[in-house]
């Protein structure tokens, strides 16, 4: 990267990519700004983690969980959401969650959300609709992608952090659906073999893909023709928040001041750059064939910041 960067690209410089290629993009895109932002970052993501992990690990061990079995994570999980939304901590990391949450103004809305998908999870291992699935998302992806536009958009004002202007939701939405659609299609592989399938009943039937036959093309990588209808179908769901998703970001920006700005497209071009590798006609679906090596992802963050810096 040139030395002649702008001297509001200072932060951009300072961050050593190459450790954190294989990261996750949020991750990789909260490492441009200061390190108390970036600490509240890893504080929420890691609570949220918690309770996405309680559900899943038990879901990976393809063992069907008994009605007590699943009552008894019910009750937790809606504990641990009581206790934060009422504040009042039930060990010390949720009281440090707390402290963040109310030194950056950071609402409770969002661990609710996720805490009812993760909810769901317990009692359905497949979505009856893709409506379904969109409301799902509310939770278990539009929830977190709101806390980091709300950590973008904050401002620090008299030593206080102050909420962003714009609605936090609506201004996650696009990107958070975008996103999430393009796990779908890149973490197909991973998850038919770890027993998960998020793949929408109704789209399946209409397609005709029977269940059974995802598991069999991902543990011998021979997709068929209705595999691929399907996941065409899937590529132009995500191409239609794609398209939101830009122009919404062209409409935040303003907002933001340019280390937020730069981070709140690197999450966009990350994610595009797997978007691009899935071809519905001809590609494979494997996790080797849709996930960029890290030289291709370092090249794409020199290029996002390259970008950035011409328009500066």
């Amino acid at each position: 990267m040139s030395k002649k960067q702008p001297k509001t690209l200072d932060f951009a410089t300072e961050v050593d990519f190459s450790q954190i290629l294989t990261n996750p993009i949020l991750d990789i895109a909260a490492r441009l700004w200061d390190e108390k932002r970036y600490h509240a970052f890893q504080l929420c993501y890691r609570s949220m983690r918690i309770i996405d992990d309680l559900v899943d690990d038990r879901r990976e061990l393809n063992e069907s969980l008994s009605t007590e079995e699943q009552k008894e994570l019910q009750i937790s999980i809606e504990i641990w959401n009581q206790a934060l939304v009422t504040g009042r901590p039930v060990d010390d990391f949720q009281e440090e969650l707390l402290d963040t949450m109310r030194d950056f103004r950071i609402p409770s809305w969002p661990w609710s959300r996720l805490c009812k998908a993760m909810i769901f999870d317990l009692y359905h291992d497949s979505f009856r609709s893709f409506l379904i699935f969109v409301r799902y998302t509310e939770g278990a992806a539009i929830a977190p992608a709101s806390i980091f536009m709300h950590l973008c958009g904050t401002k620090e004002q008299d030593q206080r952090f102050h909420p962003p202007d714009y609605d936090i939701r609506l201004a996650a939405r696009p990107l958070a659906l975008f996103s999430y659609l393009v796990h779908i299609m890149r973490d197909f592989e991973k998850d038919q073999k770890a027993g998960l399938n998020y793949f929408a009943t109704d789209l399946l039937k209409l397609h005709k893909v029977p269940s059974e036959q995802l598991q069999k093309i991902a543990f011998t990588g021979q997709p068929t023709e209705s595999f691929r209808a399907l996941i065409a179908h899937y590529h132009e769901l995500a191409e239609k928040y794609r398209q939101k998703a830009e122009q919404n970001i062209g409409r935040l920006l303003p907002h933001l001041e340019p280390r937020y700005q730069l981070s709140l497209g690197m999450i966009y071009s990350l994610y595009l750059q797997i978007f691009e590798r899935v071809d519905p006609q001809n590609g494979q679906f494997g996790t080797d064939d849709l996930n960029p090596t890290p030289h291709e992802v370092q090249k794409r963050i020199d290029e996002t910041i390259s970008s950035f810096a011409a328009l500066s």
